[in-house]
């Protein structure tokens, strides 16, 4: 029974997700370069980062690791893929920003906080409980090999891409010039690129409706943002490169 209640409250999860794209694409989410008045409260940037994305960590850590099946076999390798990007996400890239004296509302960070609770809580209960370990053997399935290989291009495309940001932030007064370098010679956004195939390839290694359910969301959140970003750039650069698309390379 717990597998069929766990099953609905994924398809509900996605579906307030696509419920949740079109209002998305059309206010653009008030931090970064958004930045605007009249969303209430705010704390620092680098702060709210740290606070909105520790929750995740914490929570798939608790339901993985105490749940009714002791991880085993493949299920360490995802676990530690978990806790390595969102310690990444959580702890080191905010300090690395150079986001001194900027802020965001406390509304974005709340609502930040809510979705990484409840993402954090079903992907590490489909570890811990739901399914009960991944063998060895699952290493030679062409679905774990492919979404190995996306992960991986994802997580260099998106390091990448945030360093290159970060040494550009460096450099300006502002922290905006036009991107050169790496996946930005084809899109504004490589680094929303990357944490897509990141999590696509995620769900694909683990063939978990609670990880199909995290890229939906991943792809909801970012897509709008990367058209925005791309939106921006262009407004704010006459000689932004025209053939350069928002987040999806050659396509959109």
């Amino acid at each position: 029974m717990i597998k069929e209640y766990f099953n609905i409250i994924i398809l509900i999860w996605i579906g307030i997700a696509l419920l949740l794209f079109p209002v998305l694409l059309k206010i653009s989410a008030p931090y970064g370069r958004h930045t605007r008045k009249g969303w209430g409260a705010v704390l620092p940037n680098r702060l709210g980062w740290v606070i909105m994305e520790t929750p995740s960590l914490i929570v798939f850590l608790i339901f993985s690791l105490t749940g009714q099946n002791s991880p085993s076999g493949l299920t360490w390798l995802f676990i530690v893929i978990w806790t390595v990007h969102y310690t990444n996400r959580a702890f080191i890239y905010p300090m690395r920003t150079h986001t001194k004296g900027k802020m965001m509302p406390l509304i974005i960070i709340a609502f930040a906080i809510c979705f990484n609770l409840v993402n954090g809580f079903m992907n590490g209960f489909y570890f811990g409980t739901i399914r009960p370990g991944f063998q060895i053997n699952l290493a030679l399935d062409i679905r774990f090999i492919t979404g190995v290989i996306l992960f991986f291009v994802g997580a260099f495309i998106n390091v990448q891409s945030d360093n290159i940001l970060l040494s550009l932030r460096k450099k300006t007064t502002n922290g905006y010039v036009i991107p050169e370098g790496g996946v930005f010679k084809y899109v504004s956004c490589p680094n929303f690129f990357g944490e897509i195939l990141e999590w696509g390839g995620f769900a694909l290694m683990t063939w978990s409706p609670a990880a199909l359910a995290f890229v939906i969301w991943t792809i909801v959140n970012l897509l709008p943002r990367g058209i925005d970003h791309h939106k921006w750039y262009k407004e704010k650069f006459p000689d932004y490169p025209a053939k350069r698309k928002a987040i999806i390379p050659f396509l959109l």
